[in-house]
């Protein structure tokens, strides 16, 4: 059940930065605006856009890849992600109601997923096989 819950979210955290990182691409000010800021320099949009686009594939590319534990330290080291856009909304006139609800959670669930991935027992290959096996006798 617990490795169910943590599949999905790490795959709803691969995904939402692909969501708002296609809309900073496609709609910066209104993004900008959702981030907790607005932005008069243009290139803002599309850098922190495809940085947000680059941080999702990364994540849904190594858990597609079955890579659960490296998945788990890459969402703890790209924590830092949010924990900064925090700061840069609390120091560039958005309000902290903004960061703490939008940023500062979003780091908190990230480092919450890293630990149920980096807790989750190591999976021998033999192991894999037999619960594949098991599962697709009980259908």
């Amino acid at each position: 059940m617990m490795r169910r819950f943590t599949t999905v979210l790490t795959v709803l955290l691969g995904l939402f930065p692909l969501t708002f990182g296609t809309r900073f691409l496609f709609d910066g000010p209104a993004a900008a605006a959702g981030f907790g800021i607005t932005a008069d320099a243009g290139g803002f949009f599309p850098v922190k856009g495809i940085r947000d686009i680059a941080l999702g594939l990364v994540v849904l590319a190594l858990f597609a890849l079955g890579q659960r534990r490296p998945t788990g330290i890459i969402l703890a080291v790209m924590a830092i992600v949010p924990i900064t856009d925090a700061i840069v909304v609390t120091t560039h006139g958005g309000s902290l109601a903004t960061a703490l609800l939008i940023h500062a959670l979003t780091a908190a669930v990230m480092l919450a997923d890293a630990a149920l991935l980096l807790r989750e027992p190591a999976q021998s290959p033999e192991s894999a096989h037999l619960r594949g096996a098991t599962a697709s006798q009980g259908q």
